[in-house]
């Protein structure tokens, strides 16, 4: 029996969110057909360094893996929009210095999970619904360099990927600024068991073209 487990953070472990509403994971099942299992080990508030232990629970019947996770570790980063700078310069090393420690610990999320050797999938990190247009536009800037490396990984392991950009890019996927709705959870299911069975077996691997 084919088994999906989703791995990482609230954007998969939204119940808390929905106001009673379906979560992703029970939007997940519903679509599935009757013989597929799905599992929910992602836990709200995690962080690429808790990936590791998510895995230590993996069912042993379980065939797909996808993986949404970087969210909070951008979030606890956040106090670097209002820091001093003394130039752009300056700015742009403080954010470099961000994306590469980001990066470390993403492969260290992804390697964990590749240890299962079953298909994996990995989800980039959507741009949040904020009231501010100004602070809006300043965190989707923000959150490039984290979808960058998110994005790389993907591409140099070729990974499939589901960019929850756009996924949820409207107001009414969001419970808060931060976390899916009802709505927006019914998008991620979609696109994930679309990448699912798209695969027909084997996930596809991720493809750029650079040439023409």
């Amino acid at each position: 029996m084919p088994h999906i487990v989703l791995l990482g953070d609230s954007i998969f472990d939204n119940a808390s969110y929905t106001s009673g509403g379906p979560d992703v994971i029970s939007q997940v099942r519903e679509i599935l057909p009757q013989d597929w299992k799905a599992t929910l080990l992602a836990v709200d508030g995690s962080v690429t360094l808790n990936v590791a232990d998510q895995m230590q629970r993996l069912p042993h019947d379980a065939t797909h893996l996808i993986l949404s996770v970087g969210g909070n570790d951008a979030l606890m980063k956040s106090e670097i929009l209002n820091a001093p700078v003394r130039s752009t310069s300056e700015a742009l090393s403080m954010f470099a210095a961000i994306a590469a420690q980001f990066e470390e610990n993403y492969r260290l999320a992804v390697d964990a999970c590749r240890r299962a050797t079953l298909p994996l999938c990995l989800c980039t990190i959507y741009n949040g619904c904020f009231a501010d247009p100004s602070f809006q536009r300043t965190v989707t800037t923000a959150l490039k360099i984290f979808n960058d490396a998110i994005l790389r990984v993907g591409f140099e392991l070729k990974l499939p990927m589901i960019d929850l950009r756009f996924v949820c890019s409207c107001t009414a996927d969001f419970a808060n600024p931060i976390e899916p709705s009802s709505m927006g959870g019914a998008k991620i299911a979609r696109a994930i068991v679309n990448v699912v069975f798209g695969a027909k077996g084997d996930m596809p691997s991720a493809r750029v073209f650079v040439d023409t």
